[in-house]
């Protein structure tokens, strides 16, 4: 019984990975409480089961506010989130309290790259239209002009956010036959850039020239809203819009007026506000836009990678060592 109650209480707020469930229950130094469910802990909940913990295991939908941070008390001592992004943590809080933060980059890059790319061929393909046709009977005979789309060969393609996601979307798209590739963000990455050959701009320039318009750039107040009515005003009739960074950087109703007004020809969006986006919400009945439910690192393999970091960075706060991937404050 002693021994019992040396061992150091993390809360995980998820079902998770059997994997990462594995590195924490075999640290030999774990008490694990856990809400076991799909859903995400209600913040009642939340709040009794972060009382008292070392440490945390959450996921990007939950908010860990001040409030949560006063609930649990001074023994807290790492956040380990099972994502790349932190916008849900409250870091200044965190950060006044001491509290170490781990988080998954990297190990996400090469899935949500993947996805970036089926979604935009699905959308500048019209590949859930033409489904759709084929069920409900809409499909005919062979026309010349019927579902025809925008390729990617020969085209322009401009990216805002040349990080690890961004770059690893430009690689994959090259093969296609990609005539050009811009790119946009806080500063040029002549590095990066030199890989894909491609050519910093402004964020104007890259709307007025491409094709294809990928978001991919982390989400800050800079770029909250970032993409607006101002910025699908500048864009081509015939360009296709991408988002699998954040929700909260896109205006949805400047989007939804772009796409019902012809203004640009497709969006594709893993990302929105909120999630779940209501099924009543007007994006949803346009056949040009393409909404995937935050998909970008749902690969089997990637999510227990995610799970494995995240037990990891975890055990090494509580133990006060190294984390694989800390987030610094």
């Amino acid at each position: 019984m002693k021994a019992a109650q040396q061992l150091m209480k993390v809360f995980v707020t998820r079902r998770i990975p059997k994997e990462g469930l594995k590195v924490l229950s075999e640290s030999g130094i774990c008490n694990i409480q856990q809400w076991d469910s799909d859903e995400p802990v209600p913040k009642e909940e939340l709040l009794k089961g972060i009382a008292g913990a070392h440490g945390l295991f959450c996921m990007l939908t939950d908010k860990i506010d001040d409030e949560v941070l006063q609930a649990a008390g001074t023994n807290l001592k790492v956040i380990s989130t099972l994502s790349v992004g932190f916008d849900h943590l409250s870091l200044e809080g965190i950060k006044k309290r001491g509290i170490r933060v781990g988080y998954t980059p990297d190990v996400l890059t090469d899935a949500t790259a993947e996805l970036t790319v089926a979604l935009l061929l699905a959308t500048s393909r019209r590949l859930i239209e033409a489904t759709a046709e084929v069920r409900n009977g809409g499909w005919t005979s062979w026309k010349p002009l019927w579902m025809c789309g925008y390729g990617l060969a020969g085209s322009t393609v401009g990216i805002v956010g040349l990080g690890r996601i961004g770059l690893a979307i430009a690689n994959r798209l090259k093969p296609f036959g990609v005539k050009k590739l811009f790119y946009t963000g806080r500063q040029p990455r002549p590095d990066a850039a030199a890989q894909i050959q491609g050519e910093y701009v402004s964020l104007n320039t890259l709307a007025e020239e491409s094709d294809f318009v990928i978001i991919s750039c982390s989400f800050s107040p800079q770029t909250k809203g970032m993409c607006n009515s101002d910025l699908f005003s500048k864009m081509k009739k015939t360009a296709i819009f991408i988002n699998t960074s954040r929700g909260a950087v896109v205006n949805q109703d400047d989007l939804y007026h772009a796409l019902s007004t012809g203004q640009i020809a497709a969006a594709g969006l893993d990302v929105t506000v909120p999630e779940p986006l209501p099924t009543d919400h007007p994006l949803l009945s346009l056949k040009n836009c393409v909404i995937l439910p935050h998909i970008g690192s749902a690969t089997y393999a990637t999510r227990n990678t995610m799970s494995v970091l995240t037990a990891n960075n975890l055990l090494a706060g509580l133990k006060g060592e190294l984390m694989p991937s800390e987030l610094k404050l």
